[in-house]
């Protein structure tokens, strides 16, 4: 993403689940089955990563070439049970009050619970590395527990 606001916007609501995802990594029934629903699966936590496409250095838009290279040298090393991508549109209000656009990319991961400070410090790795490569000002996270059978 291409602004503050808008990395700030979307942590506002995702940091505290990410943060409370951080911790002995059990979800119990009660937290992620429906009401009067028996649970099924295992405790797993869902993160989106949002990658944002336009270049504040001026520089040209990540292309869809660009991101699958990252998304392969990046991401499916580290996790390499697989994931989902989707194509997003986003949109924020910059300093200046002017509603922004772009193409973006939603990122899914899912992986056991257990494994969440792992995962955790692989996350940030990847989000560093967007940053970096292609003159990111945020990859905004969010985090879920959920369930999951396989």
């Amino acid at each position: 993403m291409t602004a503050a606001a808008t990395a700030l916007a979307v942590l506002a609501v995702g940091t505290p689940v990410a943060y409370a995802t951080l911790g002995n990594g059990s979800v119990t029934a009660s937290q992620s089955a429906p009401s009067g629903v028996a649970a099924r699966g295992k405790a797993y936590i869902e993160t989106r990563l949002f990658f944002g496409t336009e270049r504040p250095d001026g520089g040209p838009d990540v292309t869809d070439q660009q991101f699958l290279a990252f998304v392969d040298e990046e991401v499916t090393p580290r996790f390499p049970r697989g994931l989902t991508i989707q194509d997003g549109r986003g949109q924020w209000r910059d300093s200046h009050g002017v509603i922004e656009r772009e193409r973006s990319y939603e990122l899914i991961l899912l992986y056991p619970a257990t494994e969440a400070r792992l995962r955790d410090q692989q996350i940030e790795r990847i989000r560093n590395a967007y940053e970096n490569a292609y003159a990111q000002d945020s990859v905004a996270r969010l985090e879920e527990r959920t369930t999951a059978e396989f």
